[in-house]
């Protein structure tokens, strides 16, 4: 029973030293490849109110979302899942500058599950974003950036799945979808669910 005061909750890890001196080298040379490119680095925080965090995003990250309640305002406040929403907000009501804005993030987030891919529910999440430039020019400058970043963390052999909203809309208005079709393939396609996507591509 002793022991079991020191165990941690599943999915989420201690970093030991030889590890942490290898994530914070990482760290600080992504950081520096970003800045080198002109991005300019935020630091969101932790916890958030609710609505906030989940602005512009999906069902699933809510699910992945711990919730709690504000003893100061009563609000419901929650423990960023993602930092990607939190900076499009700093750009947007923060900065609000006329011009493209580069920023990068790099910071723990926590999910109440695993998403099976790392196995962690407290993982290290890493982003550069362009605002206020939407172009072909700028959809290169972040996979040539994503590209870098790999080969930094030593990632030899990267698969690359790119996936485009605007080329989905212009399929599903080839094959005639309304507008519930087309909503219901992206998501069922955001989920990788592939009975759904047969359904509902054939018809059934």
């Amino acid at each position: 029973m002793q022991e079991e005061r020191w165990l941690l909750p599943v999915g989420v890890e201690e970093i030991l030293p030889d590890q942490a001196r290898v994530v914070e080298g990482l760290r600080r040379d992504l950081l520096d490849l970003y800045r080198g490119w002109g991005y300019e680095l935020v630091v969101p925080p932790f916890i958030d109110y609710l609505e906030s965090l989940l602005t512009g995003t999906g069902h699933d990250l809510d699910l992945q979302t711990f919730k709690l309640t504000d003893q100061e305002s009563g609000r419901l406040l929650g423990v960023r899942a993602d930092m990607t929403p939190q900076v499009a907000r700093i750009d947007a009501h923060q900065l609000r500058r006329q011009v493209p804005t580069r920023l990068c993030y790099l910071g723990t987030v926590l999910h109440t599950r695993s998403d099976g891919f790392a196995g962690t529910r407290s993982p290290l999440q890493i982003g550069a974003e362009i605002y206020g430039h939407a172009s072909a020019e700028s959809d290169l400058e972040i996979l040539r950036l994503v590209m870098l970043t790999l080969e930094l963390a030593g990632i030899d052999h990267a698969y690359l799945d790119l996936g485009h909203v605007g080329i989905y809309r212009g399929l599903a208005r080839e094959a005639g979808l309304d507008t519930a079709q087309e909503t219901a393939l992206f998501e069922a396609l955001q989920r990788k669910a592939l009975p759904e996507i047969e359904a509902l591509v054939g018809g059934g």
